[in-house]
């Protein structure tokens, strides 16, 4: 394949992703885009593969073939519950892939270029690696938090944010090392002790920032990877892996924007490693006063008394896959004139979307599904509001305690409605380690039990 063809693949394919970042931002077209993307990924492949500067064609395909039936395992494997986990998984990889094509760029650097230019190009190779290996251990200990394996606390070393300042001015010395010295062992020193230093800034970073704001961090992790690939593009001179790199990393920076703003989070705070906050949590544990419970046959009959019902889906429903049964009551009750909709929070779940696509998966009408800034005003106009596996963003001491870790946060206010029934397995605190007034008030009443198995038993009551 001639270098003119491949650049005429390249920019189509360069396209479809852009059509491909357009379908996503809707549920109507998220399929489409998902097709756009696949196509655009498909059609870059390949004219990389067949294009001029390939070498080794046999083993890229055999890369390939692993990297492909690795995929194709984890997809089926994995549950929609573990996506967070596996779209950090993901990013890591993205990054030490960086890193590996910033030392062989570094160690293979062909024919000899003029001074300028040398400089750009090692200039691209400290960049590529120190991006690349934030983003590695970073998203690694993201990893280990959503899956429990290290406490989503944050970790509050003494003088953490001038660690953090050190790391990054002493990373600056060791580029203008790097760039200016003629030295092959100095640079090669340089070089390796930022390595070594990134990687544990960007294990540091993401460590400092606790559970709550996690979903951002995932966010945050998805444009760093964008900027890793970027960087590796410029190293390989590979037009279509800078822009790729580039729509992946400035969306993934805006959603981060927009998330935070979401949560009334600093987005300087949460990229800077917590920055501005002490990560003090003073919502203790202990229970606030007594809480009511109730049974499926009771939720069924206030259901059914009700001529306005809203239900706020958390992580727990993603946990006990009680999507299903959840759009079959809303279909029951839809059929008897009950007007029934679904209030999503932006961070409800671990991941952006994690509660729209569960719902779409269980055909729930889009028309039905309503972000917070449209629903919250009706909660007061609300008869019952079913809260399904939700939590922190439910918790009224966002707006009540200014000490809380969750202060500031906007949330979906469903105590102001009439009655309120929360589905949970205890009376545990949510991610962020805080205990949420809402289950002690006198219109609240708890649902104890495994989700879908409490959903399904008021579908049979129905």
């Amino acid at each position: 394949m001639s270098g003119g063809l491949v650049t005429a693949a390249y920019i189509v394919a360069a396209i479809l992703f852009i059509f491909s970042l357009a379908g996503l931002s809707r549920h109507e077209t998220s399929q489409q885009g998902n097709l756009f993307g696949i196509v655009g990924m498909a059609i870059a492949l390949i004219a990389t593969i067949l294009g001029p500067d390939s070498g080794n064609i046999g083993w890229i395909i055999i890369a390939m073939i692993i990297g492909g039936a690795i995929g194709i395992y984890l997809a089926r494997k994995v549950e929609m519950t573990e996506m967070p986990e596996l779209v950090a998984v993901l990013h890591s990889f993205v990054g030490l892939a960086a890193v590996l094509v910033g030392f062989n760029s570094y160690l293979d650097q062909g024919i000899p270029m003029e001074p300028v230019m040398e400089n750009i190009h090692l200039t691209e190779v400290f960049l590529g690696i120190f991006i690349g290996a934030v983003t590695f251990t970073g998203s690694i200990v993201a990893f280990s938090k959503l899956r429990g394996i290290i406490s989503s606390k944050p970790l509050m070393l003494p003088n953490r944010h001038k660690l953090n300042l050190a790391a990054l001015a002493l990373s600056f010395l060791l580029l203008l090392m790097f760039v200016c010295t003629g030295s092959l062992g100095w640079q090669v020193v340089a070089l390796l002790l930022m390595t070594v230093i990134a990687l544990a800034f960007g294990w540091h970073l993401v460590a400092s920032i606790g559970g709550a704001d996690m979903p951002v961090v995932v966010s945050m992790l998805n444009s760093y990877s964008g900027w890793a690939a970027a960087a590796a593009g410029f190293m390989l001179s590979n037009d279509l892996l800078i822009v790729t790199g580039a729509l992946v990393g400035s969306s993934g920076a805006i959603l981060s924007y927009v998330m935070c703003k979401a949560m009334n989070r600093s987005f300087i705070s949460v990229i800077a490693g917590g920055f501005g906050t002490d990560g003090s949590s003073t919502g203790e544990a202990e229970e606030m006063g007594d809480y009511r419970g109730t049974t499926a046959e009771e939720v069924a009959e206030q259901l059914q008394n009700s001529t306005s019902v809203i239900i706020t889906p958390g992580y727990g429903m993603a946990v006990a896959q009680a999507q299903y049964p959840v759009a079959e009551i809303t279909e029951k009750l839809r059929a008897r004139g009950i007007n029934v909709r679904f209030g999503i929070h932006p961070v409800a779940g671990r991941l952006p979307g994690h509660m729209n696509v569960l719902l779409a998966e269980a055909k729930v009408p889009y028309d039905v599904v309503l972000e917070m800034d449209e629903i919250n005003e009706d909660f007061s106009d609300t008869d019952t509001v079913l809260v399904i596996g939700a939590n922190d963003t439910v918790n009224p001491a966002a707006l009540d305690d200014p000490h809380s870790p969750i202060a500031g946060m906007p949330v979906l206010e469903v105590w102001k409605a009439q009655n309120v029934i929360v589905f949970k397995r205890s009376m545990n605190t949510g991610y962020a380690g805080v205990q949420n007034p809402l289950f002690f008030k006198d219109n609240t009443h708890m649902l104890f039990g495994d989700a879908k198995e409490s959903v399904e038993a008021i579908l049979r009551a129905l």
